[in-house]
């Protein structure tokens, strides 16, 4: 079966909007798309050992400005790091987008990280993974058989509505926006080996 995923590249080049992308989407389509993702996740470590989910790659440009902690503002992520912080932020896309579709007037964040330091094994960036794929299907399985697509929010003033089914793809987005940086981690780490 082939993988498939959404291509980001136009609402990242500003020749399209996420609402644009979203515009013709099914719930269907919001699980075959987070089947193609968590797969190709998946995918990426593959080969992977335990020494590779705690190796320590180059990271010139590590800049997390949401660091809770100053001192982890520049902090270079690990492959563990990376997998714990991309499902964490597709779980809270799919969580928002399953009350939204409700009717669930939005209210404001709901993210839950596992720790990245406590995943030390590719078993366990693995088991993540897998366990994210099964929160984010049962999200979609929330959805009413009509689901309240009018129901929207902005972020910002300046922004866009954001209805369910964007507010679903903007997870997979971040998914997307990381998977460089996961193969690029990948590939150092064998390199080091």
């Amino acid at each position: 079966m082939t993988k498939r995923r959404l291509d980001f590249t136009p609402v990242r080049h500003k020749e399209m909007t996420y609402q644009q992308l979203a515009a013709n989407l099914t719930v269907k389509d919001l699980r075959e798309l987070t089947h193609g993702m968590v797969d190709t996740m998946l995918e990426l470590i593959a080969d992977c050992t335990n020494a590779d989910v705690t190796f320590m790659p180059i990271d010139p440009e590590a800049n997390d400005t949401f660091a809770a902690r100053e001192e982890d503002k520049y902090l270079v992520w690990t492959l563990g790091h990376v997998i714990v912080h991309v499902t964490a932020s597709a779980e809270e896309s799919a969580a928002l987008a399953a009350e939204l579709a409700r009717g669930v007037e939005y209210h404001g964040r709901s993210r839950s990280e596992v720790p990245w330091d406590t995943v030390t094994t590719i078993q366990q960036c693995r088991d993540r993974l897998e366990e994210s794929r099964r929160m984010r299907l049962a999200s979609l399985d929330m959805w009413p058989d009509r689901p309240h697509l009018e129901n929207t929010y902005q972020p910002r003033p300046e922004s866009a509505p954001i209805d369910p089914i964007t507010r679903f793809i903007l997870g997979l987005s971040h998914d997307d926006s990381h998977l460089g940086q996961i193969a690029n981690i990948v590939q150092q780490a064998k390199a080091a080996r």
